[in-house]
Order: C-alpha cells, then sequence, then structure tokens
C-alpha cells in the first residue's frame, strides 16, 4: 500500500498513519485511512488498465449538489484514486430507518430533468451506462438501459444468443406495457442493501450510486429485486408520490430486467433464470 498511501498523501496534503481493508465495492479495492490529524476517510483504489473512479466522485458529487440524499463528500477524485468521508453506520434498517429512506428518496425523485439520462455517461457496478438524453422514457429503456446492456452480455458470452433474441423482441412490445412518468426524476440508480447506511432511525448515507434521470419505478423496482427495504419503505414512499396501479402487478418485473442484466454480466448465469421467467411471464 505504500504507493498508494502517498498518492493519497498528495492528493490530500495530510500524511496518512493507517491503511485498513474495507468489505464492498465492485470496483478497485476499498479501505479506511486515518490520516495524521484523526481524521478517519474511505479510500478506493483501481490498479486496472481503465480506471474509472473519477466518474464515481463525479456522480457523488453531483446528488450532494441536490441537497436531496445524504452521501461521502468527494476529498479527491481521479480516475485512480477515490477519497471521501467515512459516514457512519451499517446496512440494518428499522422501520423508521425505512421510512426515512423513503422521504430521502422522495424528495430526489422530485428533482427534475430535462430529459431522460444526462449529459455524460455513468457507471453501474462498474460498467458502463450510456446516458445521451432522450424524450421518451420507453425509448430510454430500450435503447440506453436493456439493449445495451444485454448486446454487451451477449458479446462477452454471458448472454445467451436465444435468450438475447428473446430480449429484443421483448423490447419492441415495451411501449405496450410501460408508462410515461409526469417528468424525468433523478435516481440513485443503485440502491441495494449494502449501498444503503443507517443508524437508529435514521439514513446516514448512500454509496456507490449510478445517477441518471428517469422513472422512479426503475428505483422501486430494484429495491424490490434485492429487499432492500420492505413495507415501512414502501408505505412512507406510497403517502409522499403515489405508485400508479399496475407496478407491483406488472411493471416492476420489466424494470428489474435491466439489474439483472448487470448481475449477468459481473456475476454469472446463476441471474438469466429471472430473465427467463420475465420473457416468459410476457410471451416471450
Amino acid at each position: 500500500m505504500s504507493g498508494w498511501t502517498r498518492r493519497v498523501e498528495e492528493a490530500l496534503g495530510t500524511a496518512v498513519a493507517s491503511f485498513a481493508p474495507l468489505a464492498g465495492g465492485c470496483v478497485g479495492e476499498v479501505y479506511r485511512a486515518r490520516l495524521s490529524d484523526g481524521r478517519d476517510i474511505v479510500v478506493k483504489v483501481d490498479g486496472r488498465a481503465e480506471p474509472r473512479l473519477d466518474i464515481e466522485g463525479r456522480m457523488l458529487s453531483f446528488l450532494a449538489e441536490t441537497g436531496t440524499i445524504p452521501v461521502p463528500e468527494v476529498l479527491h477524485a481521479s480516475p485512480r484514486l477515490l477519497a471521501m468521508t467515512l459516514l457512519p453506520g451499517g446496512s440494518r434498517f428499522s422501520p423508521a430507518a425505512e421510512a426515512h429512506a423513503a422521504e430521502l428518496l422522495a424528495a430526489l425523485h422530485a428533482v427534475r430533468g430535462a430529459a431522460h439520462g444526462l449529459p455524460w455517461d455513468t457507471l453501474i457496478g462498474g460498467l458502463p451506462q450510456p446516458n445521451a438524453p432522450c424524450a421518451s422514457w420507453v425509448d430510454f429503456y430500450r435503447d440506453r438501459r436493456l439493449l445495451p446492456m444485454a448486446d454487451r452480455a451477449l458479446e462477452e458470452g454471458a448472454l445467451p444468443r436465444g435468450m438475447h433474441r428473446r430480449l429484443a423482441a421483448f423490447c419492441g412490445r415495451l411501449d405496450g406495457w410501460l408508462e410515461e412518468p409526469e417528468h424525468p426524476s433523478l435516481l440513485h440508480g443503485d440502491v441495494w442493501t449494502t449501498n444503503v447506511l443507517a443508524v437508529g432511525g435514521r439514513v446516514t448515507g448512500f454509496l456507490d450510486p449510478a445517477v441518471y434521470f428517469g422513472h422512479p419505478e426503475v428505483e422501486l423496482a430494484f429495491i424490490t429485486l434485492f429487499h432492500t427495504f420492505g413495507e415501512a419503505f414502501f408505505g412512507a414512499y406510497g403517502a409522499l408520490r403515489p405508485v400508479r396501479p399496475g407496478f407491483f402487478e406488472l411493471r416492476r418485473d420489466i424494470y428489474t430486467l435491466y439489474p439483472l442484466l448487470v448481475h449477468v454480466r459481473l456475476f454469472g448465469a446463476s441471474y438469466l433464470s429471472g430473465v427467463d421467467n420475465t420473457l416468459r411471464r410476457h410471451g416471450f
């Protein structure tokens, strides 16, 4: 770690007293660093050929500027090195913490965008996430989310060709099932359990975002897929931003296809059954 220690010291202008590994993160290695002035911070390092930690830093700063959800303060962001404040908390959520998470995400989803997407591309789990703006949500979800992720999974040998054909045919029918939102909403994009921290009944931070403007239902679907939050969350969220009929019965499964394809690429064939089940349920 001596090389990274020097880089942190050069970036922050402060000596580093110690490094200790932390769990989590799909990209690079994660450490807890104690600085000579007594502060504890989180440091991510990425020694791969094409590091992109600067994009994660940009996403966190973008969220921070909205003032809607708590995120770590970015102290330094470059492709190989990301330093940020250490937030307290763990990933066990009381009903009060779930309700607080609902308040925070409802406020985030109230942030309006001019179009679906972003002027710049982001990442999800370290994978490129194209965000070229699009006026139609259905077109954006098909052409910037499902098809690009499926195409890359096919190229990498993670998605069988037959399933790719079925998914492409399914995408041609999306406008028969999905709805356009009232407006493009700012999304965290990756709200699963270890990306949220809480202490008692309060959420203290959201980590590892995959931000863009889109339909809030895709965020809610992601939350149900990995059981991040339960009834307390959805009761509180629905009181603030009512969920339209048909989400839980129909659209949720369509929206979970995207994180499932991400997981197919990152973690392998065990996630193909979820893709297959949704396609079969819709006649493909």
